[in-house]
């Protein structure tokens, strides 16, 4: 899958496609909390890239925004 995650600090990556900036992945409090994925543009659902269908989605888990992702990889260097 093209998408991957950047780490910025802890608890936030930018998101990238195909090495593209679109978006950001963010953790939403400091326990127990989810994960937002969301793009930096609100375009019509139609263009928005796979899996996304609105602009921001909620994940229990990073693991599970890792998933719904297609398997997206983090790179911790930034």
């Amino acid at each position: 899958m093209p998408y991957t995650l950047h780490k910025l600090a802890p608890g936030s990556h930018d998101l990238m496609l195909n090495g593209k900036l679109i978006g950001g992945v963010v953790k939403n409090g400091p326990r127990a909390a989810t994960w937002t994925a969301e793009l930096l543009d609100d375009a019509p659902p139609e263009t928005m890239p796979a899996p996304f269908t609105k602009a921001e989605h909620k994940f229990p888990t990073l693991d599970a925004a890792l998933v719904s992702l297609g398997g997206a990889e983090i790179n911790e260097d930034g």
